[in-house]
């Protein structure tokens, strides 16, 4: 797949997510949302690594950077947003996970990045800042908030530790991606007492919101984005993020006909223009960044 077809496809995918976690905790618990979509997703992919032919990574040391990576990228992230969205709706919360790739540059994930991208990420947060227009707010922000906050700061760590310590191993990125969200599932398993014991009630609407939530929006969107850290590194993948206050904001437009006013179209503009300053002028990959051609697919 064409690298901008994919970041495409991922910022669709991943801008799509909040607003299946508002359907699905109208039925589940946050604990049975992140559960079920790191069941799902792993399932998905381990599946697709069984049709491929692909095998999942050995080695204790891999198996460790992996549980790590579970944690910090998807089992914290996942059930913060979960959480979060008990107060807050979908589109807040794409605009606040817009933060992701300003927690990415804050740990350094990539060191001597170029001005002309800095000034991509710059002018992207400015975007959202339109979007989110803080200065409208009548009241706090407010605890779902920051636990939104929370997983975008948590996205960033994860980037950069599958980065620096996962991609360019030789392993498929399908591999690693399926291994990931098993160790998820295995990590978000053993938080079932904390409210994930309760009994399920999905009519077949909330079923299909669920399984897409759990297959396309987190297995689908979870390999894309490995690909992206494998090809191009933490920081590209992260400024994804920008793309997806532009696919919340539609979302609410399109599905909820929620307003669309002069000043979202202009902070849409800009967070487009932004993304497309990060992807420009980038260097050449530092031996070992990236995946071998065999390997790196898949």
């Amino acid at each position: 797949m064409d690298r901008t077809l994919r970041v495409g496809v991922l910022a669709l995918l991943w801008g799509s997510t909040f607003l299946w976690i508002e359907l699905a905790l109208d039925a589940l618990t946050p604990v049975q949302v992140t559960l079920s979509r790191c069941l799902l997703g792993s399932a998905a992919l381990l599946v697709t690594c069984w049709a491929t032919g692909k095998r999942l990574p050995r080695g204790r040391a891999v198996w460790g950077h992996i549980v790590v990576a579970a944690f910090f990228c998807n089992a914290l992230p996942f059930a913060m947003f979960s959480v979060g969205q008990q107060t807050i709706d979908s589109g807040v919360a794409g605009v606040l996970n817009a933060t992701t790739p300003l927690w990415t540059l804050l740990i350094r994930a990539e060191r001597g990045l170029p001005p002309v991208r800095l000034l991509g990420v710059g002018l992207g947060f400015a975007g959202v800042v339109l979007i989110f227009a803080p200065w409208q707010s009548t009241g706090t922000i407010g605890w779902g908030a920051l636990a939104i906050v929370v997983a975008a700061a948590s996205y960033a760590v994860g980037f950069a530790y599958m980065g620096r310590n996962l991609v360019g191993r030789g392993i498929p990125t399908i591999s690693l991606s399926a291994a990931q969200l098993l160790a998820a599932t295995g990590l978000t398993a053993l938080t079932l007492p904390a409210g994930g014991l309760t009994p399920l009630h999905l009519g077949p609407a909330r079923l299909i919101g669920v399984l897409i939530l759990g297959v396309a929006a987190t297995g689908v969107t979870f390999h894309l984005t490995y690909r992206i850290i494998a090809a191009e590194g933490a920081t590209n993948a992260a400024t994804v993020g920008y793309l997806l206050p532009v696919v919340s904001v539609a979302l609410g437009v399109v599905v909820l006909g929620e307003d669309f006013s002069f000043r979202i179209a202009a902070g849409m503009a800009i967070v487009l223009i932004g993304v497309a300053l990060t992807r420009w002028a980038k260097r050449p990959p530092a031996a070992g960044s990236t995946l071998a051609p065999a390997s790196g697919t898949g």
